[in-house]
Formats: structure tokens, sequence, C-alpha cells
């Protein structure tokens, strides 16, 4: 079960190190050289932590092995860490992941839902994470479910994952799945799926994750990191995607399906 985290962990160079972290209440942050990276966790923090001793300056590797922590608040700064090194901007563009420069761009370019509209028309789409808006832009075109660990109004339970999963044409799996330890399990109901992808800022942008069933990486790159760093810390009250910009990477076509 571990397989698809120790790929992930393996792949962060051994030189990389902590310069700055922050578990903030709605992110933890942390950032090693110029790369930096968020991630939300769940307020589960029973078990104790791997890890009590002071972690700026340790490898970044050490570190995001956090993300296999049962302590899901510390499994959050393990995922953040990933991301410091996966979502840096320029071990994205050598990975293959296409953006823009620019400071700020028009995150309805690569909002994985708003794309996504034409395609699911009349398929059944299961969406793990109520995320803003969904219902307005896919409720009206397509057989469309949400699967929520609180659910809201309309909202399936998580246990209902089981059963609306494996008939799902098109799923959207939140990326905070890496932090609860589902979503190994969640890979393996929606292997029969056209497209699976991976959704929200903490989804870390590895090629790596293609091989585990992974169609899309709908992820976050932080162009600033010191505003980004002031937002998870709640020293600046905005959105964490006021400081970079959303992409889209999506892996080459290993079914035989178009997306």
């Amino acid at each position: 079960m571990w397989e698809l985290y120790d790929a992930l962990i393996e792949g962060i160079p051994e030189d990389y190190l902590i310069d700055e972290l922050v578990c903030g209440y709605h992110y933890s942050y942390v950032r090693s050289g110029e790369g930096s990276g968020v991630a939300a966790g769940r307020f589960y923090d029973q078990r104790m932590p791997m890890f009590s001793k002071n972690l700026l300056g340790a490898p970044l590797r050490e570190v995001a092995a956090c993300v296999k922590s049962w302590n899901l608040i510390e499994a959050a700064l393990g995922a953040a860490a990933l991301n410091a090194y996966y979502n840096n901007p320029q071990v994205a563009r050598d990975n293959g992941v296409e953006f823009s420069d620019a400071q700020r761009v028009e995150d309805r370019r690569y909002d994985p839902f708003i794309m996504s509209q034409n395609v699911v028309k009349g398929k059944r789409v299961v969406v793990v994470g109520h995320f803003p808006y969904l219902e307005n832009l896919l409720e009206p075109v397509c057989d469309f479910s949400i699967i929520e660990w609180d659910p809201l109004e309309g909202d399936y339970p998580m246990p209902a994952c089981e059963y609306l999963l494996p008939e799902a044409d098109y799923a959207y799996l939140t990326c905070t799945a890496l932090v609860d330890k589902t979503l190994p399990r969640l890979l393996a109901l929606t292997e029969n799926a056209v497209r699976v992808s991976l959704v929200g800022p903490a989804t870390p942008l590895a090629p790596v994750l293609f091989d585990y069933g992974v169609d899309e990486l709908s992820g976050f790159l932080i162009k600033d990191n010191q505003r980004a760093f002031r937002v998870a810390a709640g020293a600046e009250q905005v959105k964490i995607f006021a400081t970079g910009q959303k992409v889209a990477f999506k892996a080459e076509r290993r079914r035989n399906h178009e997306f």
C-alpha cells in the first residue's frame, strides 16, 4: 500500500533542504530553495508525530516521508514537502508541465471542472471532495455525484466510494486523499474510468503518479514564495491561489481512451 508514497519520496534528490516551514490553520507550507508547496490536512492528531526535532535545515526527502504519518496534521507537512520539490517551477517544467512565466494567469483556463464541461456531457461523473461551484458547473450536463468526508446537503458519505467510483466514467479525486491515505484505494476503485484526475493545490506534479492510475494532475505552482508563506501563516487573508497559477499536467494516453 505504501508503494505510491515511497515512489514520490524517493524521487526527491537527497541534497534538497528545508529552508522555511509553517503549519498554518488552513495550509502547511514548506520551502526548499526556489520551490515551495502547500497541503491541507485533516484535524486528526491523536497519533504521535514521527518527528519532534527541529525540521528547519533537515533534508527535504526526510520531511516528505511525514506524508506516511498517521498524525494527519504532520502528514500534511509531508505532502507540502513533496510539493516543494515536484511543484518547484523549474522541476515542473523539466518534467513537462506547461505554464506561463507571468506572475498571474487566468485560472479558468486550467480549472479541471470548467475544462471538462463539454467532455463529460451525458457521462457518469464522481467527485471525491466538495469543490466550490461544482453543482453549477457539472450538475446540468452529466450524471453527477459528490462524495465527502463531511457531507453537505446532497453529498454522499465516504463509504459510497466503494459503490460509486467503480461505475464512474470520469473521476475527480481531492489531493487531500494523499494525506489521509485513501488515495491508493480510490485509484483502485477507478481503474475502469475513462479519466482520473487528482485535483487541488496540494497535488504533486509528479509524473510517477501516472504509473498508479492517475491520468491528469490538476495542481498549482506557487510563484510568490513570500506571499504563500504569509497566507499559510495567517498573516494575509487571501486564498492560496493568489500566490501562483493553476496548471493541468496530463499523462500520455496509457489506455485506449481519448481524454
